[in-house]
């Protein structure tokens, strides 16, 4: 992120020329992006320290290597409508998001970069407190926001506000987690209740006037994923089921190992509401985003452990082992249903819910 210069008191000057909406004119590169970037990110960001913000940041190495002996870097883009939703908000969301997909490759994430592309006209009282919020997330999940850009486009450009973040953390040597490390006869486990954030965005838009209210699961997972790595060895791979739902990484593994997945309906865990809503919409569960739940594959004999492991974290409390790894239907996701019968689970096509994440 480009600085402003500090007052004389040392402290981020506020937005010039502009009152309480973001313009064109944050967006020209002047004074007037400047200032904004500086008092909305900076200073949530706590980037005190103008003169040492250059073009990129600059990470120390020495620390990195001392944590493993590979790079993890990924990166995504948020468009969730609302931006404020019941559990979270697209800045929590965005920070949640990239340290999971960090964590889920076994990594300790370590530093992110910020992204915001802003439609002309957004209040700047909203921009700062999605800064809030990334910046309360970050420190929950023990990672620094290092690096960033802002764009301005005009209005019906883009929609309220587009956030991208990226995040680097280090893998441990020796550890190996892979889509296509499942085995016939493997567990497959999910840390909780599925479909909450998907459930949570659809009521929030407001268009069904449902009493319900459910809660987004928005949530960093890396604390829950290192004691789980921790506590059992066996684990073969973990995914962050967001969009697609399970049903999506299901079918990921059963594709990518060659073997064939029967989950059993009566042990997946969803919440009342969630399956209240899901019956009236006709929508499948399976299918539904999560932000803040992990599906996990681990050898036969370390199924119990792994249980243990996710339920004595808060996050994993209501863990569930919902299905196993077969030889039968190499690369098919089945699921026996309440009523005794099998039913294939597919690959979602197209999508359930738009703007969900």
């Amino acid at each position: 992120m480009t600085s402003a210069g500090r007052d004389p008191r040392g402290s981020y000057p506020r937005p010039v020329g502009s009152g309480p909406i973001v313009t064109l004119a944050h967006g020209g590169g002047g004074k007037a992006s400047r200032d904004l970037v500086a008092d909305v990110f900076l200073r949530a960001f706590g980037l005190d320290d103008p003169s040492r913000l250059e073009d990129q940041a600059r990470l120390p190495l020495a620390a990195m290597t001392a944590l493993g002996d590979r790079l993890a870097f990924t990166t995504d883009s948020y468009v969730v409508d609302p931006l404020f939703f019941p559990g979270g908000d697209i800045g929590r969301l965005a920070v949640c998001g990239t340290v999971n997909d960090l964590a889920v490759g076994g990594a300790t994430p370590l530093h992110l970069s910020c992204g915001v592309v802003i439609e002309e006209g957004l209040p700047i009282d909203i921009l700062r407190a999605v800064a809030a919020s990334m910046a309360s997330a970050a420190e929950e999940a023990g990672v620094r926001i290092v690096t960033g850009d802002t764009k301005v486009v005009p209005r019906g450009a883009c929609d309220k506000l587009f956030v991208n973040t990226a995040g680097v953390g280090v893998i441990p040597a020796g550890l190996e987690l892979g889509v296509g490390r499942a085995r016939a006869g493997d567990a497959v486990l999910v840390s909780g209740f599925l479909g909450d954030h998907g459930a949570a965005i659809l009521n929030a838009r407001g268009d069904l006037a449902l009493d319900t209210t459910v809660e987004s699961d928005c949530a960093p997972l890396h604390d829950l994923i290192a004691r789980l790595l921790t506590a059992c060895p066996g684990i073969r791979f973990l995914r962050d089921p967001t969009r697609g739902g399970a049903a999506t990484v299901l079918n990921e593994i059963a594709e990518a190992s060659g073997v064939g997945l029967e989950v059993d309906e009566s042990r997946i865990p969803l919440r009342a509401e969630v399956r209240g809503l899901c019956e009236i919409l006709g929508l499948d569960p399976l299918y539904l985003a999560n932000e803040g739940k992990i599906v996990c594959v681990a050898a036969a004999e370390h199924a119990e452990r792994a249980l243990a492991a996710l339920r004595a974290h808060p996050l994993g409390a209501c863990a569930a082992i919902i299905g196993r790894a077969t030889e039968d239907r190499p690369g098919r996701v089945v699921m026996r249903t309440t009523f005794g019968g099998l039913r294939i689970v597919d690959m979602l096509v197209g999508e359930q819910l738009p703007r969900i994440c």
